[in-house]
Parts: structure tokens; sequence; C-alpha cells
């Protein structure tokens, strides 16, 4: 959880199991942490997490199951997760040259997410 994002909890939940789901790093079947294990993990409001689940209930993403706990029920990956091993190499080359240029991770950061959304910009001029 990243308290200085200016984005609720809950939310940060939602984009990270989205993520996941995106990724390929959780597939349909899996299981979620527990609401307890989240809670002792992130030291969050039990409420909170309970409110990430039921939004991506409500989106079709996952499903509670009674005594079980909340399982994955349809992903978000689509064909274009087989392109990813490269295009994460050149990024990991990318921030390599990054750190040997003095910069740090808030940095890195920075410049990445200022220049994706510059050229998201540049996309619907």
């Amino acid at each position: 959880m990243d308290t200085r994002s200016g984005i609720a909890p809950y939310m940060q939940l939602i984009q990270q199991v989205r993520r996941a789901l995106r990724l390929g790093l959780l597939s349909e079947g899996d299981q979620l942490p527990t609401v307890k294990d989240v809670v002792s993990r992130v030291a969050i409001n039990p409420n909170t997490v309970l409110k990430a689940y039921r939004e991506l209930e409500h989106e079709g993403l996952v499903s509670p199951r009674p005594g079980l706990g909340t399982f994955v029920t349809r992903t978000l990956t689509d064909e274009s997760v087989a392109s990813h091993a490269p295009l994460r190499a050149e990024l990991q080359r990318w921030l390599s040259k990054a750190r040997t240029a003095g910069l740090d991770d808030e940095s890195i950061e920075a410049l990445f997410v200022t220049t994706f959304h510059a050229q998201l910009e540049e996309k619907r001029s």
C-alpha cells in the first residue's frame, strides 16, 4: 500500500488484483488471500479489504465461497501476454541504465509515469 499515492486503499487492492489478472499472475480458480491475511500483511481495516473484494466480485472477476475463501472466476489476460517477456527484459535493461545514471526509485517512477502520460496525450491528439 502506498499511503502517499492519494488512491484509496481499497482501490489500490483492486488495482493490484486487476494487474495480477492482466499479467497472468492470477488465473481462474486461484484463491485470493483471506481478509485476515491481507489485514495482517498490510495493516489495514478488514472492511477495506471486504470492500475491494466486493467490487471485484461485482466486476465478475472473483467469487466468494462461504467457508473457503474468494476465488478468481476470470482473468484479464489476452494474447499479448506472450509478448511481455521481451518487453519486460527491455524494461529491466532501461531500469538498470536509469540506476547507473544515478536516478533513485522515485525519480525513475516519475520519469516513467510522466513519459507514459505524455504518450497517452499524444495518442489522443
